[in-house]
């Protein structure tokens, strides 16, 4: 093989690799917000959100499973992953989206749903997520439309575990079930009730 195709080669390889890549301005959040079903939908409808991922985090056993984690007993909580594009919506943004999808005011439940497993908590990736993380917490305290405290924690990312694949996009797949569960937990009457009536 002469030098000649030997570089075109490289370059070939170099280019593919380039487009493989993930693209620079495309960036991770990772929020638990109760059932990850409905957390996945609410992130899914955002202009600028790339992919969601439902999964477990923050507990202590690897590879959980549903069924482990919906019993309470690796200590992780039902989260999305979420890839978003920098250039289309902020990370700050997203932060504002989170606080208005979820009920802060609840220790260890969302909804319907009761455990440590359903807590809320925002995992950050950096010292940048935190600063605004912890901002927009404050921001809130100050200026939040109901009068109870606000308990859903900050909390430096661990290992995120996708969930089982039947979980994934699950609003899509199964829709009548999720519009069902969603109606029946009465999660939008709770944030009705918290943030009043938003679009």
């Amino acid at each position: 093989m002469n030098h000649y195709k030997l570089l075109l080669i490289i370059l070939f390889l170099t280019i593919s690799g380039l487009a493989k890549a993930a693209p620079a301005d495309h960036q991770t959040a990772i929020f638990a917000g109760g059932c990850f079903w409905c957390t996945e939908s609410d992130f899914d409808k955002i202009e600028g959100v790339v992919e969601t991922t439902s999964g477990y985090i923050g507990g202590h056993q690897k590879n959980p499973t549903y069924k482990q984690v919906s019993a309470g007993r690796t200590g992780h909580t039902e989260a999305v992953k979420i890839t978003f594009d920098a250039s289309q919506v902020s990370y700050a943004e997203l932060l504002d989206i989170f606080w208005h999808s979820i009920d802060p005011t609840t220790v260890d439940s969302q909804f319907c749903d009761h455990g440590s497993q359903y807590r809320s908590e925002i995992f950050y990736h950096d010292e940048q997520q935190k600063k605004l993380a912890e901002q927009s917490k404050v921001a809130l305290e100050n200026n939040k439309p109901f009068s109870g405290s606000i308990v859903t924690m900050i909390t430096q990312a661990t290992e995120f575990y996708p969930a089982e694949d039947y979980h994934q996009d699950f609003h899509n797949k199964n829709p009548i079930r999720y519009k069902l569960y969603r109606y029946n937990c009465g999660r939008d009457k709770r944030l009705t009730q918290l943030w009043g009536k938003t679009d």
